[in-house]
């Protein structure tokens, strides 16, 4: 019932990303396993939702097959209105490189640049300029306005997390993946973190889809989607962690 009512409402939808019966199988034979068995989901803009599901659910490969990082088998992608599926690798960089931000646990900063340079990394790849006043929002937002001087290395996990999030928010991506954001934080930074990212979505009219196996890192978004055995099982709308935990839950009786 719940992908055959996205199925139906699908052409309809306004959506910053979204993914049309996708399906991915790693192997063949005995050892193929299914990750993805035709999801339709739909991430609205300006919207911030929560992936979540047990290891193997096929919670990463969907965010990767979002993100242009994985192709999937079959089935349609779309960042931004714009069908990603079948470009051409140069074009999928461009779209990569322009349109979509990332974010991972372990930060993927350029050690030697200071944390100004690396936020303008990617526009300067692009050969782009940054808009001033969007950076100055961005970092003061964040709390490093006065750290941008300094490289990675001197620079705490949670400051190194907020300028690979300034860096992914400064070019204006259609859509911000994030993966276990929150992983490497302690409890405290993890809530400042999530907080900007509500915020984000709310005062910056961000759309950000946050792969996490923390209910309470879940309970910041829009909504939860829970995934099992390749399928999205559940459509929380504003978590809370006792409503993620018992849709988890749910899974293992």
């Amino acid at each position: 019932m719940y992908q055959s009512a996205r199925l139906r409402n699908f052409e309809r939808m306004r959506s910053a990303a979204a993914a049309k019966s996708l399906t991915k199988t790693y192997g063949t034979g005995d050892t193929a396993v299914s990750a993805l068995r035709g999801v339709t989901v739909e991430f609205p803009a300006g919207t911030f939702t929560a992936i979540m599901g047990p290891s193997g659910s096929g919670k990463s490969t969907l965010m990767h097959c979002l993100a242009g990082l994985d192709r999937a088998d079959d089935g349609e992608v779309y960042v931004g209105g714009e069908e990603i599926t079948a470009l051409p690798d140069r074009e999928l960089t461009k779209v990569r490189r322009d349109r979509i931000g990332f974010v991972f646990q372990s930060f993927n900063l350029v050690p030697t640049l200071t944390a100004l340079q690396n936020i303008l990394l990617p526009l300067d790849l692009a050969g782009r300029k940054a808009d001033r006043d969007r950076l100055d929002s961005v970092v003061r937002s964040l709390g490093i306005y006065d750290r941008l001087h300094h490289r990675p290395g001197e620079l705490s996990g949670g400051q190194q997390q907020r300028v690979a999030i300034a860096r992914a928010l400064v070019t204006r991506p259609d859509v911000l993946f994030a993966d276990e954001p929150t992983g490497a934080l302690d409890s405290t930074t993890a809530s400042t973190l999530l907080s900007f990212l509500r915020a984000s979505c709310r005062d910056l009219g961000q759309t950000i889809v946050m792969v996490t196996h923390d209910p309470i890192a879940a309970s910041f978004a829009d909504r939860a989607l829970v995934l099992s055995d390749g399928r999205i099982v559940d459509d929380i709308g504003d978590p809370t962690p006792d409503s993620v935990l018992g849709a988890m839950r749910s899974l293992a009786a």
